[in-house]
Parts: structure tokens; C-alpha cells; sequence
């Protein structure tokens, strides 16, 4: 029976679950309105399509990536290193369903305009977790670091989030040849 009451918070609730659970096409409208006890129209009012409910749910991502990178533009050597670290252990777990769904469903999603350029993201992501070296094998240990923390910040793992986050972190640092303590 539908809610009277169902909101786009419902809705989006109900989305971002089943996107990361079912993958962005594995994911109808009607299992949407479903979750969120609402009738297909009633979504509709909301929500012209599943892209709309798809922009509305990873909108905040661009600009959250933005203000990192803001952040760790003026930094060099260690320092930015354990920024880009801790931010994108931060951003990651804030956004753990949004990176399943991204990661899922990649090729269909990667160039969405309210996500910010991945080639782009991923070189200002590298540069600072590398401390901007050039060395070779200190690119490919922040490569290493950068998609150890996304590939495990969307998996189903039933740590604490405290400890994932200060696991990750470490592990990261680890990764970069950085102290840990």
C-alpha cells in the first residue's frame, strides 16, 4: 500500500539503496517507488526519470571532490600526502554508495556532468598522494593507495566505520611508504 506521504528524501533513500545493491540498470522505477511505498506516479511527480533521481544523488560528489582538491592544491610532499589520504578516506566513506554505484556501473556512468572529469580527479588525487613526485614508483604506490581506499570503502564489509577509516587511513599511508604513527 503507498504512503501518502512519500518525499524525494524517500525516494532517494530507496534509490541510492537499491542502485548500490542492484546496480543503477538493474534498478527499475517501479522497484523505486516499491521500496519507498509510493505508486510509479507519485515518483514521478517527483522525479521526471531515474537519471533525475540518479544526478540528484550524486550532485553533492562534484563539488565535495572540488573542495578537496582546493584544499590540497597549496600542499607538497608529506603533508599533502597525508591530506589527499585522510579526504579521500572521508569522501569515500561519506559517499561508500554512490562509489558502489559509480563502480557497477562505470561505463555508463562515468562521464555524468555533475561528477567532475575522473581523468582529471585522478591525476590531482595522484599528484598529491604521491607528495607531487615525479618518481615513478611513488605514482604507482599513490595509484595503489588511491583505489585501495575506493574499492574498499564500497565494499560490503561489516567493520565499524571507525575503524575502516582509521584502517584505510593506515593502510594508505602504509602503501605510500609514510610512517603510520
Amino acid at each position: 500500500m503507498a504512503r501518502a506521504t512519500t518525499t524525494r528524501a524517500d525516494i532517494l533513500d530507496s534509490a541510492v539503496r537499491l542502485f548500490a545493491a542492484h546496480g543503477f540498470r538493474g534498478t527499475s522505477l517501479q522497484d523505486i517507488a516499491t521500496d519507498a511505498g509510493c505508486s510509479k506516479a507519485s515518483l514521478l511527480y517527483h522525479f521526471t526519470n531515474k537519471d533525475a533521481i540518479l544526478t540528484e544523488l550524486l550532485a553533492p560528489v562534484g563539488p565535495e571532490f572540488a573542495e578537496l582538491e582546493g584544499r590540497l592544491a597549496g600542499l607538497r610532499g608529506e603533508e599533502a600526502a597525508r591530506a589527499a589520504v585522510t579526504g579521500l578516506v572521508d569522501l569515500s566513506l561519506r559517499f561508500r554508495l554512490q562509489v558502489k554505484i559509480l563502480l557497477q556501473d562505470v561505463d555508463a556512468l562515468i562521464n555524468r556532468p555533475e561528477l567532475p572529469d575522473a581523468d582529471h580527479i585522478v591525476e590531482r588525487l595522484t599528484e598529491a598522494l604521491s607528495g607531487r613526485s615525479d618518481a615513478p614508483e611513488v605514482r604507482v604506490w599513490a595509484w595503489m593507495a588511491m583505489l585501495g581506499i575506493i574499492l574498499t570503502s564500497a565494499s560490503e564489509c561489516v567493520i565499524p566505520e571507525e575503524t575502516l577509516r582509521a584502517e584505510l587511513t593506515r593502510g594508505a599511508l602504509r602503501t605510500l611508504g609514510l610512517p603510520t604513527g
